[in-house]
């Protein structure tokens, strides 16, 4: 199954909000800041969205590759190679 770009970035651009969000919620609680939190909750979550986007590319290309015989149950390759 084959995941189009479109809904990776989708997916991508609403991860990235709820990062944003809970980043900013830590970094206040544990500096009291706005500015401070702030600045990590963009440093942050900035860096781990491309982290997810490049991971959630590579996570579909994995899955779309087929299964080889080996990794198949031995009684489908028993059926697969008998005629």
């Amino acid at each position: 199954m084959r995941v189009p770009f479109t809904h990776s970035l989708a997916k991508t651009a609403t991860f990235a909000i709820v990062h944003f969000a809970v980043a900013f919620g830590i970094a206040y609680l544990l500096t009291g800041s706005v500015a401070i939190a702030g600045a990590l909750a963009l440093l942050e979550p900035l860096a781990n969205t491309v982290a997810y986007l490049v991971h959630e590319r590579a996570w579909a290309r994995f899955m779309a590759r087929p299964t080889p015989p080996s990794a198949l149950p031995v009684q489908q390759r028993i059926a697969e190679t008998s005629c």
